[in-house]
């Protein structure tokens, strides 16, 4: 049950429906009644959030920031704050806004109706500001939303031509990152898993990573790119089809455009049997929580969650406060993290009829 099956169920928004489960003020005491009982009837728990109290002071003094996600079936799902990075990133916010003396309110909206939804939130309670996730968005909706509410910090995306804010990890870094330490442990015969769905931090990620091994006189074959899904954590079947061709000539290392497209990669090559890393290295990115729990742990390029969250909730205050007209685009550098999944390469031979490292 989430809030947007709840909505249907009483007729009303989505956010007619997170006001009325926050005890937030723009809903009828009828409505808000029937909203309540049928998150009772179907077990719905509410993600906790800031009291009503707490901001329903006069618009002159409350301390409201807004951070907004737009979902979609891409990358930012109905179902974001599930997954890891998003919500290692929206608990850095909400301790950074708690640390300046703001209150956060956390709200879906869907991608095709963004400037009614965002209308509609602003007007049922304006917010001092909007952190918003511009992960899955295009310039234009991000140029929309700035035109509701000016004061906006974009995360997690970046437009040079916008005349905005934005607060994102280096994503070329990164992956330049992963890919001279696959060069450096001695790789050359290296693959590429591509998200099927892109965006500008994919982008970024794959330019940085060729751009290491165009530095080293190396590249990626036409074999050795593999595209699938960057939100499933399973197997994938049409991997799965593609290595079973390759199971006499794999790559030494895969590098993946996200954690959870390693993990997926790592599943299916354990299906087949293919020994992580003794014949495959695997590389990831973001470091989230599973990365750390897997067997073997994720090798990955580390993003700066906690910094990406201070610096942004820090630059909306200055805008809010100060009137700090100055817009600026920042870039937070990662570190790379090797663990287990990964090894050094070693080239193998024939030796008296046995198989030898050299």
């Amino acid at each position: 049950m989430k809030i947007n099956d709840i909505a249907k169920l009483a007729n009303v928004s989505k956010s007619a429906v997170s006001l009325a489960l926050n005890g937030k003020n723009g809903v009828s005491q009828a409505t808000r009644e029937k909203i309540l009982k049928i998150a009772q009837e179907h077990g719905y728990i509410p993600r906790p959030v800031v009291k009503a109290e707490k901001y329903t002071a006069s618009k002159s003094n409350h301390k409201l920031l807004r951070f907004v996600a737009c979902t979609n079936e891409g990358i930012v799902t109905e179902q974001y704050e599930s997954q890891s990075f998003f919500t290692e990133l929206i608990n850095s916010i909400e301790k950074c806004t708690k640390t300046n003396g703001y209150s956060l309110l956390v709200s879906s909206i869907n991608v095709e109706k963004l400037y009614e939804e965002i209308s509609e939130l602003e007007n049922e309670q304006k917010s001092s500001g909007i952190l918003l996730l511009g992960t899955n968005l295009t310039s234009d909706q991000i140029r929309t939303i700035a035109m509701i509410q000016p004061n906006i910090v974009v995360l997690d995306t970046c437009f040079e031509t916008l005349n905005i804010n934005f607060v994102v990890m280096n994503n070329l870094y990164g992956a330049y990152q992963a890919g001279e330490y696959l060069i450096r442990n001695g790789h050359s015969d290296i693959g590429y898993v591509r998200s099927t769905d892109r965006m500008y931090n994919f982008n970024m990620r794959e330019e940085g990573f060729l751009q290491a091994l165009e530095e080293n006189d190396l590249s990626i074959t036409k074999d050795n790119i593999f595209e699938i899904s960057p939100t499933t954590i399973s197997s994938q079947k049409e991997l799965e089809d593609k290595l079973k061709k390759r199971l006499t000539n794999l790559p030494t290392a895969l590098f993946c455009e996200c954690d959870y497209m390693a993990i997926s990669v790592m599943k299916t090559l354990n299906e087949l049997d293919i020994k992580v890393p003794d014949q495959v290295s695997v590389v990831g990115f973001d470091n989230i929580f599973e990365s750390k729990v897997l067997t073997p742990e994720l090798t990955t390029v580390n993003v700066k969650k906690d910094k990406i969250a201070s610096l942004s909730v820090e630059k909306l205050i200055q805008i809010i406060e100060q009137q700090d007209a100055d817009n600026v685009k920042v870039f937070v550098d990662t570190d790379f993290i090797e663990r287990d999944s990964s090894i050094a390469y070693k080239k193998e031979a024939m030796v008296d009829g046995e198989i030898k490292s050299l």
